[in-house]
């Protein structure tokens, strides 16, 4: 519209086209000059430069009444100021104790550190050795949409298996049985301490290397029944849209160099990083682990996973000294992590540009993790008594498992400056011990610590 009012204006300016056109006479408008810019000023700023520094005495009288709570059961944990990298607060925080999802900040950071952010999980079908036959050969992804294009699931950016099933369609081979290749992981597909009836739950799939929606009965929901075969989904969908039948016996293993009929990819690992943490997504962490061991030269397999994370984060100088990982998840009772870890890895993913040359790895760390009553795992918290200070303001990751409830993230505290703290309960009900968890935070926010 704007263009047009110029344009008349232009018209209207010039001498006898006006009456030519029957535009003129005693009803004509006058064109108004646009009017200028608005001034605005954003409310929202970077981290302070020029504030006080928080001191170990502010932080220990911010925290004081709130860590008392009897709710936190045994409480071990640290608050770190990334910009110096100082311990303001100290609680047995090298005491390595059940971290649960906290616990996938470890993955995270292996994942950050030694794969390509922009790295994309391939799923192929290619053509079997019998004519007719097809092979899915499973790349890594388990977020594969089982949704129409345009429609998301719990994993925003997802290839869709529709996509895959027109390429098929589209080469013009006759498929008449589908089989699906899932050697790049190996056995065992479940670690040794989860229980079965987390899949039915829907916290947990058993870790294969292609999936739908992570095995979930509901692409939209993001803790919905699993199933004990996640191949075995994805190749009876695949073999419904194309026409032809599933295998009885569905494994077989990809012929070399065997024709690609289609492909699709996942999000790059940077984003689904993000998701991992932002929705505790478990099935998404394990798989990363084993990403993180191929990548490694160690076996694709929990044990693989394992070392290869500890190893990648002792060689960016990571104290991992009585760190014992099973899962890449969080979901095992067996991990044993300590808060200064995790406040090791927040504090370098916080840091300075330019400071250290880990940060710029690990910085996308920080996107991913919940705000507090706002997204993720945190969308539902900070909204009783003093918790509210921190809504907004806090970013973290949740753990949950029976007995056992933390909280490890960053917050800015009202000077600006951002604090990074990792606090880690067991003994402990999640009902009371969540709430107490983000006073203990929020109360951060409002000190400014001096």
């Amino acid at each position: 519209m704007a263009v047009i009012g110029v344009a008349a204006g232009v018209i209207f300016g010039v001498p006898g086209v006006a009456e030519k056109l029957g535009l003129a006479g005693e009803d004509a408008v006058a064109i108004q000059p646009p009017p200028g810019p608005i001034s605005y000023s954003p409310d929202l700023h970077g981290p302070a430069t020029t504030a006080p520094t928080p001191t170990k005495q502010g932080v220990e009288q911010a925290l004081a009444g709130p860590i008392a709570n009897s709710a936190l059961g045994t409480v071990t944990g640290v608050v770190v100021d990334p910009a110096t990298g100082d311990s303001l607060y100290e609680r047995d925080a090298g005491n390595a104790i059940t971290p649960a999802s906290t616990g996938k900040l470890l993955t995270a950071a292996a994942a950050l550190l030694s794969l390509d952010h922009t790295q994309q999980l391939i799923t192929k079908v290619v053509e079997g050795e019998q004519p007719g036959d097809v092979i899915i050969v499973g790349g890594g992804d388990p977020t594969i949409s089982s949704l129409k294009d345009g429609h998301e699931s719990v994993f925003p950016g997802a290839a869709h298996l529709s996509d895959l099933v027109d390429q098929v369609k589209a080469s013009g081979t006759k498929v008449n049985t589908v089989y699906i290749d899932q050697s790049r992981y190996a056995a065992p597909r479940m670690a040794p301490s989860w229980l079965p009836e987390d899949v039915a739950g829907g916290y947990i799939a058993p870790i294969v290397p292609a999936m739908l929606d992570g095995d979930r009965q509901d692409a939209t929901a993001n803790y919905s029944p699993r199933t004990n075969d996640p191949g075995r989904t994805l190749v009876d969908e695949f073999a419904s849209r194309i026409g032809a039948g599933a295998a009885s016996s569905i494994e077989k293993k990809a012929p070399a160099n065997a024709k690609v009929l289609g492909e699709i990819r996942s999000a790059p690992v940077s984003q689904l990083v993000d998701n991992m943490l932002d929705h505790s997504e478990n099935t998404l962490g394990d798989i990363l682990a084993h990403e993180v061991a191929i990548k490694a030269g160690q076996e694709p397999t929990f044990d693989g996973a394992s070392k290869a994370m500890l190893d990648i984060l002792r060689q960016n100088d990571f104290d991992v000294d009585g760190v014992v990982l099973k899962d890449g998840s969080g979901m095992s009772t067996e991990n044993k992590v300590s808060a200064k870890l995790l406040a090791q890895i927040l504090a370098v993913a916080a840091g300075p540009d330019g400071k250290d040359g880990r940060t710029a790895k690990l910085r996308p760390l920080l996107g991913g993790l919940p705000v507090a009553g706002g997204s993720g795992t945190l969308a539902d918290r900070y909204n009783q008594g003093s918790a509210t200070e921190g809504k907004g303001w806090v970013r973290a990751k949740t753990g949950t498992l029976t007995g056992v409830n933390s909280l490890a993230g960053i917050v800015m505290d009202k000077d600006n400056r951002p604090l990074v703290f990792a606090f880690l309960t067991s003994g402990t009900n999640g009902s009371t011990a969540r709430p107490a968890l983000d006073t203990v935070s929020a109360a951060l926010r409002g000190c400014g610590c001096q």
